[in-house]
């Protein structure tokens, strides 16, 4: 009979741990798995910004009726705009609001397998958890490029570079744009160039996931690749999540944006992702849409949400900087200081999968299987505790 033969899926590896940490009956534990910012309190706020544009929604909303298959067209508007700038490729670019940026993942993947069924699309090692199992159910094929190193725990420019020289006409790179996850290594601007110059020749298409702007060196230096290459190639796609910069986590508020050769183009893709919508999840949710937009188009609280998330940028990297010097003067080296040097919300520690299943079950410190930490999860006030665990593990 249908349904008989369905067994149960396998755990989420991220998702999962907020589930065994809240079970975990011990006092001195700390959840660094799943990728939320919490403030010293362990608290995730609501961005001021966002509170203020909440009650001006409030105010002024005067229907709950459907905004359509492209989701808050003013919204997609605002956001083309505060990504690209004043890059000539805006003139080319289209939106469709998504449910989160996952599901702007996913109907993109959608219709580049519309335009080439079962192509490949690169990932980078190590990748977003979610990157593989999104394209492999689009149908495309997935392939992986050197990234991450090991030994210094920065991007391997070279192994990377010479891995995608097999990259064709036929094949998506997907870029992290900025604050790389998992591993927190970030591409260098001569990187972003010689990936340019690749794409230019080999003709594959550029994918860029855009989910930390503002989290790395500041909002505007986190995308000095992406407009350099948006610059450059005749088409690119990219992903943006609102949920770490505009602390939207539940609202689910992504976008899609696809720059065609022409605009006729980029229309003609955006009909497809509205047609795969509409087979889909239809129309995207639209509270976290309208509250990004009301503060892209008000000077005054676009200013107060860019000082708040510098303001929580500034604080990860202090956790950063405060935790390497505890380690190296607890330990007496400087094997950690890699964590330093990454940008944004996690880091890779290096670190085996029976030393992270000690963490957890021997300290009560929970994080992603692989070694990635979130730095944005940890407090002050833990610092001393997870360096003393994690050393004695290591």
């Amino acid at each position: 009979m249908i349904l008989d033969n369905i067994t149960v899926a396998q755990a989420d590896p991220i998702l999962s741990l907020s589930a065994a940490c809240r079970a975990d009956q011990r006092s001195q534990k700390i959840d660094l798995g799943i990728g939320v910012y919490r403030d010293h309190h362990g608290n995730t706020p609501v961005v001021q910004a966002i509170k203020i544009a909440e009650q001006c929604l409030l105010d002024k909303q005067t229907t709950k009726a459907y905004v359509g298959l492209s989701g808050n067209e003013s919204f997609n508007e605002s956001m083309i705009n505060f990504l690209i700038a004043d890059g000539n490729s805006k003139s080319r670019a289209v939106g469709v609001q998504t449910p989160g940026a996952s599901g702007a993942l996913r109907i993109l993947a959608d219709v580049i397998n519309l335009s080439t069924p079962g192509a490949t699309i690169w990932l980078s090692d190590l990748s977003y958890a979610n990157h593989a199992p999104i394209m492999t159910a689009a149908g495309l094929k997935v392939r992986y490029f050197r990234y991450f190193d090991t030994d210094t725990k920065l991007v391997n420019s070279e192994g990377m570079i010479a891995d995608l020289k097999q990259a064709g006409s036929k094949d998506v790179v997907l870029l992290h744009g900025c604050c790389h996850n998992p591993t927190g290594a970030d591409l260098g601007f001569e990187d972003w160039k010689t990936i340019t110059k690749l794409a230019q020749k080999q003709g594959f298409l550029p994918f860029i996931d855009m989910a930390y702007q503002g989290f790395g060196s500041s909002m505007q230096e986190d995308v000095q690749g992406f407009r350099y290459l948006a610059e450059q190639v005749e088409s690119y796609v990219v992903t943006y999540s609102c949920s770490k910069n505009f602390g939207l986590y539940r609202e689910r508020t992504g976008l899609a944006i696809v720059v065609g050769k022409t605009l006729e183009q980029s229309l003609a893709i955006k009909s497809r992702l509205l047609e795969i919508a509409r087979g889909t999840y239809t129309m995207p949710p639209d509270h976290g849409a309208a509250l990004v937009d009301i503060i892209l188009r008000d000077d005054s609280l676009t200013d107060n949400w860019l000082s708040e998330v510098e303001s929580m940028r500034q604080r990860v990297k202090g956790l950063r900087t405060q935790l390497v010097n505890v380690l190296r003067e607890k330990s007496g080296n400087s094997v950690f200081d890699f964590i330093a040097q990454h940008q944004g919300m996690f880091s890779v520690l290096g670190i085996s999968s029976e030393q992270v299943k000690a963490l957890s079950e021997q300290h009560g410190i929970y994080i992603v299987g692989g070694g990635r930490v979130n730095m944005a999860g940890l407090q002050e006030s833990q610092i001393d505790y997870f360096a003393d665990s994690l050393l004695a593990v290591s």
